[in-house]
């Protein structure tokens, strides 16, 4: 007697009610909050220590917007880097049987914070819903990231 593997994972996954988190690796357009318009392509990348980091891998033009090319009122690490390039997105973990990642931090590069970070995926995998805040979560600002082909 043969065993289908496959089907033996997909029904103990279906028994216990395991659902597996999408990885959100990949390149995604921020879209701008306040204008809704693009802002910059994150590229996300999952590191070995399980965590995941977003880098600035283009910055998209804007009528009426010339790019600041560094980040000159950043604390170090990042004072006066370029940021074309620059990690934003640091630290996000996932959390278990779900699409949230949380624990990150993330740097606006043009006003030079840093927040606290969070991001819930939709459930096909396109869009985020990255969450930046001080202290309580309820009270940040919120972005969405189309992902990108």
């Amino acid at each position: 007697m043969k065993f289908n593997i496959l089907g033996l994972v997909l029904g103990f996954s279906l028994f216990s009610g395991t659902t597996f988190a999408q990885d959100i690796s990949g390149i995604w357009q921020q879209i701008d909050d306040k204008s809704g318009a693009p802002k910059a392509v994150i590229q996300i990348r999952k590191e070995v220590n399980n965590t995941y980091t977003g880098k600035i891998i283009k910055i998209t033009p804007r009528p009426g917007y010339t790019p600041r090319a560094q980040c000159n009122k950043c604390p170090a690490p990042y004072t006066n880097q370029a940021i074309l390039g620059m990690d934003i997105l640091k630290g996000l973990i996932p959390v278990n049987n779900s699409n949230n990642y949380e624990k990150g931090q993330i740097i606006d590069p043009l006003a030079g914070k840093i927040y606290s970070a969070k991001v819930k995926m939709n459930t096909a995998g396109t869009r985020l819903t990255v969450k930046a805040y001080i202290g309580v979560s309820t009270l940040g600002r919120s972005q969405t990231w189309i992902r990108q082909n």
